[in-house]
């Protein structure tokens, strides 16, 4: 599958950060496995612009940049730290600036992190829903892992 290009996005600002650490980690096995080519970027790559931005088009190029990049992949890999059972809200607002159409049928490995084991089902009660409403492909198996 050369010139498959595999994106993955981690939601959190946290450096280091363990969800940017498990998305590096799953794309860098997929990259290996099946020869793509791979990017990841977490919120401190889409930079300042992201908190202040209405619409996509009050990005900064910076962040421009990446939110193309995740919607020319042709399969991303979605990380978010658990915040109160949830994703953090500029994760979420990071994803609102995407157009459905633009992830319509797109593979999706969903994966998280957390504090402890009762945060795992995020992946199932969140993220699956979030990218469910974009009609993205998300895969059966999701990644979530803990402290522990």
């Amino acid at each position: 599958m050369s010139g498959f290009k595999l994106v993955g996005i981690a939601g959190s600002f946290n450096r280091p950060s363990k969800t940017l650490a498990l998305v590096r980690h799953v794309s860098e096995r997929a990259s290996i496995r099946y020869g793509f080519t791979s990017k990841t970027y977490d919120l401190n790559d889409v930079g300042p612009s992201l908190g202040s931005a209405l619409w996509r088009k009050d990005l900064d190029a910076q962040a421009r940049r990446v939110v193309d990049e995740i919607v020319q992949a042709d399969a991303l890999i979605i990380g978010s730290p658990t915040y109160k059972g949830s994703y953090p809200g500029h994760f979420k607002h990071l994803i609102d600036l995407i157009d459905p159409h633009e992830l319509r049928g797109k593979p999706i490995i969903i994966t998280a992190t957390g504090g402890g084991d009762r945060h795992a089902l995020m992946v199932e009660h969140q993220l699956r829903p979030l990218f469910g409403f974009f009609m993205a492909h998300t895969l059966p198996t999701a990644v979530y892992a803990s402290d522990r």
